[in-house]
Parts: C-alpha cells; sequence; structure tokens
C-alpha cells in the first residue's frame, strides 16, 4: 500500500486544557533549561507520566508507542492514528499522527519531527526507567548520529514539587476522594459483595469529577474495598466476597483527574472488633498521628521512618509493617508514575520543602489464624509549606469514627 506515513488530525476544537497556558510553559521552561544546561538538544518522552506532565495529554497505549518531542523551540506529542484527532485537542503543543500502514512509522514519526527541527545529531534525552531495549533500538536507528542519556531521575525531581495550580487540583481530588469514602461507608451492610461497595464509592467520585471538571476525561478513578482476608494487601482488588459481622474492612478511594492520582484509605470493621483487633488498629493509628506531625519543611524522608519503625517496634509489631510511610502525590496511577525519590523510606534521604505533596499511609498485617488477623492502613495527603504541613484529608479516622453497623 502506498498510503501517508504520517498526517496531522485538527478534527474539531482543542479542548479547555486542565492547566493554564503559564502553567505548562513553566513546565517546559524548567525542562528546556536542564536541556541547556546538560547540552541536550531534544528530548524523546515515552512514558505515561511525563508526556501527561508536559503535554497535558494521556495515551492509552493498548500495545502501541506514544511520544513526546520537546526541542528547545517545540513540543509535539505524537500518537497512534487509531486515536484520531483526540490527541491534538488534547495537547498543549503540536502532534503528529502515525499510521499502521508500516511497522516503523512510529520511529519514522519521531525522526520526522526532529528533521523539521533541524534536529539529527546531538544529545537526545530518553527515559531509561520506561523506554524498553527493543524501542530504544528501533529509534537509534533512524536516528544515528544521535546519542542517548537518561533525563528520568531530572524530570522526576521537576514533578516532585508542586505549582500552586497542581496543589489546587489535588485539593480537589482529596475532596472528592473523601465522598467517595461516606458513599462507601453508606453502601457497607452485612452480606454485600464487595464490588457492590466498590461501585457506590467509584461512581460517587467519578460524578464529583465530572461536576467539578466538566471538560476532563472521565477515566481511571477506581476503589479497593476488601474485607476479611483480603485486607492484607493495599493492593487487592474488589472480589464477589461479602461482607461478614465482625469484619475488618479495608476503604480505599482513588480519584484520577487528568492524570492526578489522590487517594482516601480507612480501616474499618462491621461489628465491634476484638479486644486484639482494636489493639493493632490503635497502635497504627499512633503511628499514623505521630507520621502526620513528622511531616513538615525541613525533614528528611529516611528520618521519618527511622522515628516511625520505634513505635511499632516497642510493639513488636515492625515485622509487620508491609511497606513505606508514604509517596510523592501528582501525575501518578497504579498503572504509570511513581516519584521514587519521594518516599518515606529508610534509604531515601530527600528533604521536605514546600510545594511537595505526602501522604502518611502506615500499614501493618497479621496472617489469618492469627489474633487480630487482618491489614490495618490509614492515609492522609499533606500539603507541605513554608512553616507547616496542611492535611487535606478530612474523612475520620480510628475506631470512635469507624466500627459500623452497631
Amino acid at each position: 500500500m502506498n498510503l501517508e506515513r504520517i498526517k496531522s488530525i485538527p478534527n474539531g476544537e482543542k479542548v479547555v486544557p486542565t492547566f493554564s497556558p503559564v502553567e505548562m510553559d513553566r513546565r517546559l521552561v524548567a525542562l528546556r533549561k536542564h536541556m541547556a544546561d546538560n547540552g541536550v538538544g531534544a528530548v524523546l518522552f515515552t512514558s505515561y507520566h511525563n508526556i501527561n506532565y508536559y503535554s497535558d495529554f494521556l495515551y492509552t497505549a493498548f500495545g502501541r508507542p506514544y511520544a513526546l518531542v520537546v526541542t528547545q523551540d517545540s513540543s509535539t506529542t505524537v500518537s497512534a492514528n487509531i486515536d484520531a484527532g483526540m490527541p491534538w485537542r488534547r495537547t498543549f503543543g503540536e502532534n503528529v499522527v502515525y499510521t499502521d500502514w508500516r511497522r516503523d512509522n512510529f520511529e519514522y514519526a519521531v525522526q520526522q519531527v526532529l528533521a523539521n527541527q533541524g534536529i539529527s545529531r546531538g544529545t537526545l534525552g530518553v527515559e531509561d526507567d520506561h523506554l524498553t531495549p527493543d524501542l530504544r533500538s528501533r529509534v537509534a536507528a533512524v536516528l544515528p548520529g544521535m546519542t542517548f542519556t537518561d533525563v528520568a531521575k531530572a524530570t522526576m525531581r521537576h514533578r516532585m514539587v508542586k505549582s500552586p495550580e497542581e496543589i489546587e487540583l489535588i485539593k480537589h481530588g482529596a475532596r472528592i476522594g473523601d465522598l467517595g469514602g461516606e458513599a462507601i461507608r453508606d453502601a457497607v451492610t452485612e452480606g454485600v459483595p464487595e464490588y457492590e461497595v466498590a461501585i457506590a464509592g467509584s461512581n460517587a467520585m467519578i460524578r464529583e469529577i465530572a461536576a467539578t471538571f466538566p471538560h476532563a476525561e472521565l477515566r481511571d478513578t477506581w476503589v479497593w474495598f476488601q474485607s476479611g482476608v483480603n485486607t492484607d494487601g493495599a493492593h487487592n482488588w474488589a472480589t464477589s466476597r461479602r461482607v461478614e459481622r465482625g469484619d475488618i474492612l479495608s476503604l480505599n478511594c482513588f480519584p484520577m483527574i487528568a492524570g492526578y492520582y489522590t487517594a482516601l484509605e480507612r480501616t474499618l470493621f462491621y461489628g465491634e472488633p476484638s479486644a486484639e483487633h482494636l489493639r493493632l488498629w490503635e497502635v497504627n493509628v499512633k503511628v499514623h498521628r505521630r507520621g502526620l506531625e513528622l511531616i513538615k519543611p525541613g525533614a528528611v524522608c529516611k528520618d521519618i521512618a527511622a522515628e516511625l519503625n520505634e513505635i511499632y517496634e516497642a510493639e513488636g509489631l515492625l515485622p509487620n509493617r508491609t511497606f513505606g510511610y508514604g509517596h510523592s502525590f501528582g501525575v501518578l496511577s497504579h498503572y504509570y508514575g511513581r516519584e521514587a525519590g519521594l518516599e518515606l523510606r529508610e534509604d531515601i534521604d530527600t528533604v521536605l520543602e514546600p510545594g511537595m505533596v505526602v501522604s502518611m499511609e502506615p500499614m501493618i498485617m497479621v496472617p489469618e489464624g492469627m489474633p487480630g488477623a487482618g491489614g490495618y492502613r490509614e492515609h492522609d495527603i499533606l500539603v507541605v509549606g513554608e512553616d507547616d504541613a496542611e492535611n487535606i484529608t478530612r474523612f475520620p479516622f480510628g475506631p470512635e469514627h469507624n466500627i459500623l453497623g452497631v
């Protein structure tokens, strides 16, 4: 077939963007400064998170590669023909579409975008933590005059400090997560399947996102509602298990707004917990409260983890801890993105600074067959300010609020 390899599909009108042009330019200016300082002539982003962060477009891969090519003078998303004009409508910058008529059309499109900017030699920034060896070799084959350098760590540092516009969106996400939590709490009854409770929470959040952000795509918002043994893992999906009296429950709401993730996570019980369940829950709440106090500008991630470890250790529960105490928020989802440099873990020496947004989310797990069996987790989101941190989660936690059905 003698059909076009790349094309433009400016179908319809540009949508109302998530962020202002000033905000998007701020991000690109910071990136371009890094490029200039390090002799990088162009950057080829392939990850969900960086393409979304620098262009406001969040792709759906379905086995096809996508990209954002940034030079000192241009910013262009490279999308598949299957998506037609949607990427153009949602891209801050330009868009080029590659067709399916030849297998190497994606890398041809990247090469053409760079050629149009007069770039065929020099240094190309790529994401070593995302670009697969196969795709890397395919791009290298059409750009023989370019050498590759990693920009993933530098861009992660850029994303770690949020702008006022980002913080405003994240605050809406936290508010909407609280609404999802209320819908979940109202839906819990004896005998209800986990998935029905999850549906109630996700529907409430999607409707509120639509009302608050009428121009946003409504995608990826979800709930993990777990009961009994299913509470043992933080990322266990809802099942058909039915809630029983005496169950430990785990409420997990995740509203997604334009690629931005927020979360609400709470331990609940349906019916009175046993004495050991109550003791373990209260220990975890104690850790959570202390963790909220420790998040402030100037605090070091690993120091927060070390102090909280001491509380668990004094109770003999340190081996029951399941993951780090918190992480950064922003462009993030269960299938993409992670600002690993801003996690509250023993091996992270990042210093908290104004504009960072982090969670406090301690969790312990006691295996089935042991007294107090189940997973216990609380989760709040904090915005680090100049002097302290603002907790933007409002849903209450602890035994005095979250014992249901009594």
